[in-house]
C-alpha cells in the first residue's frame, strides 16, 4: 500500500511538470522562475532515487515516476538556461 501512496505522490507532482515546460517554452521566458526552486526539486528526486537503490526496496514501478519527474525539471531546466541566455543576449 505505502507503493502506491508513493505512486500517487508522484503523479501528483508530475502533473505539473509538463504544464510548466509548456509554458516557458510557449513564453520564452524565464520569468516566475526560480533556478533555486529547480534544483532543489532535482536534487530531491536524486536523493529519492538513491534512497530507493540504496535502501533496498527498489520497485521498478515506483523508480519509473521518480526517473520521469527527475527528466521533466530536468528538461524545465534546460529550457531555463537557454531562455536565460537569451534573455541576457537581448
Amino acid at each position: 500500500m505505502s507503493q502506491i501512496l508513493e505512486i500517487a505522490m508522484m503523479v501528483a507532482f508530475g502533473f505539473s511538470w509538463p504544464n510548466n515546460i509548456l509554458t516557458t517554452y510557449r513564453n520564452k521566458s524565464t520569468k516566475g522562475k526560480s533556478l533555486a526552486f529547480l534544483l532543489l526539486i532535482d536534487f530531491g528526486y536524486v536523493c529519492g532515487i538513491l534512497g530507493k537503490i540504496l535502501g533496498g526496496n527498489f520497485v521498478w514501478y515506483v523508480m519509473f515516476f521518480y526517473v520521469l519527474n527527475f527528466v521533466m525539471v530536468t528538461a524545465d531546466l534546460c529550457l531555463y538556461f537557454h531562455y536565460r541566455a537569451q534573455e541576457n543576449n537581448r
